[in-house]
């Protein structure tokens, strides 16, 4: 009887029942009927214990790091860096949008941040350029799921958490799959340019203009290397390299760039906050959530059913994505992770696929999933941002989102994207 908590938590959502909560309805009712109390009363306590752990202690700081880096202007020297490098290209400021989003990754590792703080800017700029506020809206929300690819990423640090693997090898095997991403979307740009004259934002920038942008940006663009050099060398961990983050942001905010107030701390701290209280909530409820799962031998029946399909490693790689992809489209990329990670994982580990290469795989897919109509987060954020609807934005964003499909399949089908950094450093075999 347990086993149909997973159809009970689909039936919650459908009806619109927060994630978090249908979490802990779904098993709790089960256990309950099935006369589980002590089961029950586990499964409660696991929230907590799913949330006091230190390894999750980076997930607020880097949001507060991105937070107080966004307020204090740094955005906007990101975009002008990007603007000296790319601008001069047909169809310059897309081009500028998704080097931006590349940069801001390694400063935030959220999607949502990219979208507002890029989109509030550039969309504007855009569509005062000539191109299509849809278009605008679009270029925002798909070359936004960059950030929780490229390092930092709060996706990454969630599945790290919930199975048990190395955030500093996911976090350097999210780098080449990133940049492909940024790549793919680029070409697609140019494509797109050359067909309909897209306009370029400005002249060739001079080596001293490109010089004076390179050195404002200097030390926002040494945020990532902080980080990763300081996890790679052994200084510190994670969860400290994303406190080093946040007084960093302080110290260049308040201190070297000045664009950082007192005054603005209070309402910076509130809105990380009130971010990472919602995804600390659910990852507690879905370390609960776990447990009824190993309680129900989920795993076990669906491993039978996958296996049933075919045994061709190949073949249920192509078949799992398809299903990372329709989950995508009605649920956030975290939650899905929380949930499906436990199931999936073991399953594929099982056939030979290297536990860092799937975890790419699934982080990847439904981090694009945030693009993805009808329920992709960013698309609604994107619209705020715009004005626009978001039907229309779904529809301009088909192209993007193809490309986004193709490099998801290489990094599936071609191991070496996201493994040959980790193994090179040693994070993996």
């Amino acid at each position: 009887m347990l086993v149909w908590f997973l159809p009970l938590f689909l039936l919650f959502l459908m009806i619109g029942l927060p994630v978090f909560f249908g979490m802990l309805a779904a098993p709790g009712i089960l256990l309950w009927l099935n006369g589980q109390e002590r089961d029950l009363i586990l499964l409660y306590r696991n929230v907590y214990n799913g949330m006091a752990s230190f390894p999750l202690m980076a997930i607020p700081f880097f949001m507060l790091a991105g937070e107080l880096m966004n307020r204090g202007g740094i955005t906007m020297r990101l975009v002008e860096f990007s603007q000296a490098m790319m601008g001069h290209f047909r169809g310059g400021l897309a081009h500028v949008n998704v080097l931006s989003s590349m940069l801001f990754a390694g400063l935030s590792g959220s999607a949502v941040a990219d979208t507002s703080a890029l989109g509030s800017m550039l969309i504007p700029a855009m569509e005062k350029e000539g191109y299509t506020r849809k278009f605008a809206a679009a270029i925002t929300a798909a070359s936004s799921v960059i950030g929780p690819i490229i390092p930092p990423s709060g996706i990454m640090i969630i599945y790290a958490y919930v199975m048990g693997e190395s955030v500093a090898a996911l976090f350097l095997a999210g780098i080449i799959p990133g940049i492909l991403v940024g790549v793919g979307l680029m070409i697609m740009v140019k494509f797109m340019a050359d067909k309909y004259d897209f306009p370029a934002s400005r002249t060739k920038a001079s080596w001293g203009e490109r010089g004076d942008a390179s050195l404002k940006a200097f030390f926002p663009l040494m945020t990532p290397v902080i980080i990763l050099g300081g996890i790679l060398g052994g200084v510190f961990t994670p969860t400290e390299a994303a406190a080093v983050a946040v007084g960093y942001a302080i110290l260049i905010g308040m201190f070297v760039l000045n664009t950082l107030k007192i005054k603005d701390l209070p309402d910076v701290f509130m809105r990380a906050a009130m971010t990472s209280a919602t995804v600390l909530l659910l990852v507690g409820a879905a370390m609960a959530f776990k447990t009824v799962v190993s309680l129900s031998h989920t795993p076990e029946i669906l491993a039978e059913f996958v296996l049933g399909l075919s045994e061709n490693p190949l073949i249920l790689l192509f078949l799992i994505n398809l299903l990372l992809f329709v989950v995508g489209m009605f649920l956030d990329a975290g939650p899905a992770i929380i949930i499906l990670g436990p199931i999936l994982g073991p399953i594929f580990v099982d056939l030979g696929v290297d536990p860092i290469h799937f975890a790419i795989i699934m982080s990847v897919n439904l981090t694009v999933g945030l693009a993805t109509p009808p329920m992709g987060l960013v698309l609604f954020v994107a619209s705020s941002v715009s004005g626009e609807r978001v039907e229309t934005i779904s529809k301009a964003i088909l192209p993007f989102l193809a490309v986004e499909i193709v490099v998801i399949f290489l990094i599936t089908f071609i191991p070496e994207i996201s493994m040959t950094i980790p193994r090179l450093t040693g994070f993996a075999d």
